[in-house]
């Protein structure tokens, strides 16, 4: 019995040894077809992460090109800004000029009906003179003294102008 022992031992470690090679050929097999998978999902995530650095740069481009828009689109409104001031400006001394005109013209008329009612009068004095002198020296009267007076007329009052009324054109007004 003693020699068939060694002999069965050494089988039964060599049957061991054999079970832990094909165990570790498995799990040699297994951790390969993991790698490969992890190889496959590493490929599939860096041509994503191509694809995303794509189209970052492309995102980037079209930022910048928004971004130059945005600031001539700026600009474009602050010179249309102060243009629209400037036309107030304009609107407010053209208002100004226009009553200014209006307060002359109404002044002028206030002193051409005053000169008319003065002449008027010089008129009624001098026919009543002529009448006087008429009477005095016995001459027939080429009137009766009962003349008509035209009806005086009244000046038509202008209207001022309200500032900020009136229509006006606001073409620029983007606010």
């Amino acid at each position: 019995m003693a020699p068939s022992v060694p002999r069965t031992r050494a089988a039964a470690a060599l049957r061991m040894k054999q079970i832990a090679l094909d165990n570790q050929d498995r799990t040699i097999r297994r951790l390969r077809a993991q790698l490969a998978t992890e190889r496959r999902g590493l490929a599939a995530t860096k041509k994503e992460l191509m694809e995303t650095q794509v189209a970052l740069e492309a995102s980037h481009k079209v930022i910048a090109g928004l971004t130059e828009i945005g600031l001539s689109m700026s600009k474009k409104i602050e010179k249309m800004k102060v243009k629209k001031q400037l036309v107030k400006e304009n609107h407010v001394e053209c208002h100004q000029k226009f009553q200014a005109r209006i307060h002359e013209a109404e002044d002028s008329m206030q002193v051409q009906h005053l000169l008319i009612e003065a002449l008027v009068d010089e008129k009624d004095s001098l026919l009543q003179t002529i009448h006087d002198l008429q009477e005095a020296n016995n001459a027939p009267a080429p009137f009766d003294g009962d003349w008509e007076e035209e009806p005086e007329e009244e000046p038509e009052e202008i209207e001022d102008i309200p500032l900020g009324e009136g229509e006006i054109d606001d073409e620029y007004d983007i606010f």
